[in-house]
């Protein structure tokens, strides 16, 4: 087993990581720039190392990061999500130190990251994959000749792209020519890489992803699936495991299909393989996420498994502990994204010092987090503070906890989507469990509280600042 591992991350992520070193007999060490000095995870760790100033360069910098490792006696790396998680150098870097990464080959990373690729070897497997282009676009106008050979609307997509950047709708040839160079932009500004693909556009799919797990003995498992539709601009809001809309033939091809492109490439570790599913009940292939993800919560709350512990595990070159027969599927959870965001002003970030937290608590709830009562949120960073999760063992139950848990979660000091998420839980058609990408869309009014909402909210506030002032 390893024996000491740096987090190449911050945040709750990093909180969560070191809960499972310290349940492993682990010892962590975290690193942080100057405006992470006081998050949770450099108060939880065993060590924690200085980046410097500058709040992103650091996370960043792959060899000191393999340095201090290797400085501080680590012999490995947990890469979290973000940063450098899918960074295929990273993961070389490691190998080429003699330092373990906690996640995939290098290699692995490097073919499923490449969004092409990753389709030519779906369509390899026998994985069915979305109509589209064979490889990267030459020039706008080979983009024009796929497009009118696959139809409108298709979606322009960046080949290195992630976390909804570089990518572009397209109805028409016109909006093709428009958004060309642009795409191509943004993904040389975000990935380094100008190559872009075109795809036929699924209109109001569902987006359906699989946990897998899989380890070097030749084991690979998956832990059913999570339904990510509830999303706003191609950032996921609320994930759901299982999905409410899904029946079990669905579940169980998905199963074997996720399962099937994971030992396609030689998978290792966890990861997460994603679809779309069509209006008509078509499933098509997405692309590969090569690390932990952030809603991997919810597929540990209906399993009981540790995702994070697994990876550790599997990187130490253990074995997975179950087989695909030994995962069982109980209830129904629900992962909402406490975002700093105000969703009442077109979701402007909201950054400051928390006056007061408060994290719900009973039967059935989660909270990972790295906040804490006046810890000050700095603007640096993605604007996710919090996630809240529920359990329960119906869609019903779970929907109702979310919406109590809701209600018991108190942060005051700065702006945060908790109120958006209970009119989401509150409207018909999520209740009943019927909703694609295009929800938060096609309801506006959801960000338009009414009046009585208002003073509910007003009221609650000035009682806590009665009872601040108070001293109770």
């Amino acid at each position: 087993m390893l024996r000491k591992i740096l987090i190449a991350n911050r945040g709750e992520i990093a909180v969560r990581i070191i809960r499972a070193c310290a349940e492993m007999g682990i010892r962590s060490v975290a690193i942080y720039a100057d405006a992470d000095r006081y998050s949770l995870h450099v108060k939880k760790a065993d060590e924690a190392y200085s980046l410097g100033p500058d709040p992103v360069v650091g996370y960043l910098n792959s060899h000191r990061i393999v340095n201090l490792a290797l400085q501080t006696g680590c012999d490995a790396i947990h890469p979290g999500y973000g940063f450098l998680s899918e960074n295929a150098e990273f993961a070389a870097a490691c190998e080429r130190r003699g330092v373990t990464f906690i996640g995939p080959t290098a290699e692995v990373i490097r073919r499923m990251g490449d969004k092409t690729e990753a389709r030519k070897a779906m369509i390899a497997a026998g994985v069915p994959v979305t109509p589209g282009s064979e490889g990267n676009l030459g020039d706008l106008d080979e983009a024009l000749q796929v497009a009118k050979r696959i139809g409108y609307p298709v979606m322009l997509k960046a080949t290195s792209g992630g976390g909804g950047r570089g990518i572009r709708r397209c109805d028409s040839a016109a909006d093709l020519r428009r958004h060309y160079d642009r795409v191509i932009s943004e993904a040389t500004k975000a990935f380094g890489r100008a190559d872009v693909f075109l795809e036929k556009c699924i209109v109001n799919p569902r987006h359906i992803e699989l946990q897998v797990l899989a380890d070097n003995h030749g084991n690979c498992i998956h832990l059913y699936e999570r339904d990510c539709s509830i999303q706003r601009r191609n950032q996921k809001l609320i994930e759901i495991a299982p999905s409410p809309q899904l029946d079990e033939a669905q579940r169980q091809y998905l199963g074997g299909l996720s399962v099937i492109a994971a030992k396609a490439v030689d998978y290792t570790s966890a990861g997460t393989v994603e679809f779309l599913q069509d209006e008509n009940g078509r499933f098509y292939f997405m692309e590969m996420n090569t690390r932990v993800q952030v809603e991997h919560t919810v597929s540990e709350a209906i399993t009981g498994v540790d995702i994070v512990e697994e990876q550790i595990r599997v990187a130490a070159g253990l074995p997975l502990r179950f087989q695909q027969h030994e995962i069982q599927r109980r209830g129904f959870a629900i992962q909402f994204r406490i975002n700093a965001e105000d969703p009442k002003n077109n979701f402007l970030p909201s950054f400051g010092r928390i006056s007061r937290y408060y994290a719900p608590g009973g039967p059935g709830v989660r909270t990972d987090t790295a906040i804490y009562t006046g810890y000050t949120v700095p603007p640096y960073y993605d604007s996710m503070i919090a996630k809240l999760i529920v359990w329960a063992l119906t869609w019903e139950d779970a929907v109702s906890r979310g919406e109590r848990a809701l209600e018991d979660m108190v942060v005051h000091g700065i702006r945060t989507t908790k109120p958006y998420y209970l009119e989401i839980l509150r409207h018909p058609e999520f209740r009943a469990g019927r909703f694609t990408t295009s929800f938060v869309n096609d309801h506006p009014e959801l960000t338009e509280y009414t009046d009585k909402r208002r003073k509910e909210e007003f009221a609650a506030a000035l009682a806590v600042a009665i009872a601040a002032h108070a001293g109770l």
